[in-house]
């Protein structure tokens, strides 16, 4: 089993910046793609970015340009720098693990932090 915990989030302005992060813990080998989806109110729940174990990325384009996602496997843990917020990035924002290279089918969730971006 692995466990994912978030932090980062909170309330920010239009045009402001937000790090997220997610530390990761117990059956960390078994990790290869990790990244972030995130749930706006009223919206399905859609991937943001990913990353492999080797540094490969991948942005969604509504959030490419402006979000940078990093690893240190060192430290077991993924962030998520996002600048140039729009109040249209608010939403729950969760953290994903896969033991595949890719994070069409996440094996692990985190619990989710709030992301909220004021007009």
């Amino acid at each position: 089993q692995v466990q994912l915990v978030e932090s980062g989030g909170g309330l920010v302005q239009a045009g402001g910046s937000l790090r997220l992060s997610c530390a990761a813990s117990g059956s960390i080998f078994s990790i290869n793609a990790m990244g972030w989806y995130r749930r706006a109110p009223g919206e399905q729940r859609e991937w943001v970015a990913r990353i492999t174990r080797d540094g490969t990325t991948n942005y969604a384009p509504s959030v490419k340009g402006r979000f940078t996602i990093s690893r240190d496997n060192a430290k077991n843990t993924v962030y998520l720098q996002m600048n140039s917020l729009k109040p249209e990035d608010t939403a729950v924002y969760y953290c994903a693990a896969s033991g595949r290279t890719t994070l069409d089918l996440v094996d692990y969730w985190g619990q989710g932090t709030q992301v909220t971006v004021s007009s």
